[in-house]
């Protein structure tokens, strides 16, 4: 019931210097993806500061990519919304331009109980006919999809998957031993790929897949080729550029390093802004260090 297994790539919105999303770029960014392995394509998600755009630009980011990509893997669209009919409009739309599915976040700033997660995500996904990807982040949104919850959503036949990135390796094993093969998890953090996958997931969504896809997807499949040791290695040689990656907040150093390597993918809409110097220089080191720039 998966919807993927591998290095999903929660990709960037390229924007121009004036703050326009730089469609051509995405496009370009889209190809050299599908070109390195990536196994899915997550657009509009928190690394595509899908925050700050309108929903005219959110479908069109959509619309771009399910054309583009052409079925060679799953698009898989952010559309979670802190207001539930709004977050119903969206899914639905993005059903309507041929997403694979859509990944919802929990609800943010207003909130909500356990019992509230259940009902808001229940009422996108029996309104959107749309497979579903539940985002647990609290980190951001303050709201954690605990284990019993997220067995009572996996019930469902439209939730077909679960981005864990609480961080907190305990909460997955729990939601793994009561949910079993009925909810595939993801990791949402770089640096647990392996752990999540020995505790049965299906792979990651990935920051890091922006500048190395190929090897965010060899982590994976090394895995499930069962070298593990050689997924081992791959996962701890590239830590430092995920910490590096994480010395801010994202997307600020995955926009930084991608136009270091010479892709242009222009700046972070405010609030958001430009790297500190002192970070910038510490993640260009981490470049240079794994051999993503000379």
């Amino acid at each position: 019931m998966a919807i993927f297994e591998g290095a999903g790539v929660a990709i960037v919105t390229p924007f121009y210097e004036n703050g326009d999303i730089n469609f051509s770029k995405l496009e370009e960014l889209i190809d050299f993806q599908l070109a390195n392995h990536t196994d899915a394509l997550i657009i509009c998600g928190t690394t595509g500061e899908a925050s700050t755009m309108d929903d005219e630009e959110h479908l069109e980011c959509i619309k771009v990519a399910v054309d583009r990509v052409k079925g060679r893997v799953p698009v898989i669209a952010g559309t979670g919304s802190n207001d539930t009919r709004h977050g119903i409009e969206l899914t639905k739309r993005a059903k309507a331009l041929g997403a694979d599915a859509s990944l919802q976040v929990t609800p943010y700033y207003n909130k909500t109980t356990q019992k509230g997660l259940i009902e808001h995500f229940t009422a996108i996904g029996k309104a959107s006919d749309l497979p579903m990807i539940l985002y647990s982040v609290p980190s951001r949104t303050g709201v954690n999809i605990a284990p019993n919850t997220a067995y009572e959503l996996s019930k469902y036949d439209f939730v077909v998957g679960l981005k864990e990135a609480t961080g907190n390796i305990s909460q997955v094993a729990q939601i793994a031993a009561k949910c079993g093969d009925n909810l595939p998890i993801y990791s949402g953090n770089d640096d647990q790929i392996i752990p999540i996958l020995s505790l049965g997931g299906k792979g990651v969504i990935s920051v890091l897949s922006n500048i190395a896809p190929k090897e965010t997807h060899d982590i994976v499949r090394l895995y499930f080729e069962g070298k593990t040791n050689e997924a081992l290695d791959l996962q701890l040689k590239f830590l430092p550029l995920i910490d590096a990656l994480f010395c801010e907040v994202n997307p600020i150093p995955v926009k930084e390093a991608l136009n270091l390597m010479g892709y242009n993918v222009g700046p972070c809409r405010l609030p958001l802004t430009s790297m500190e110097i002192k970070n910038a220089e510490h993640l260009k080191q981490a470049l240079i260090d794994s051999k993503l720039l000379v």
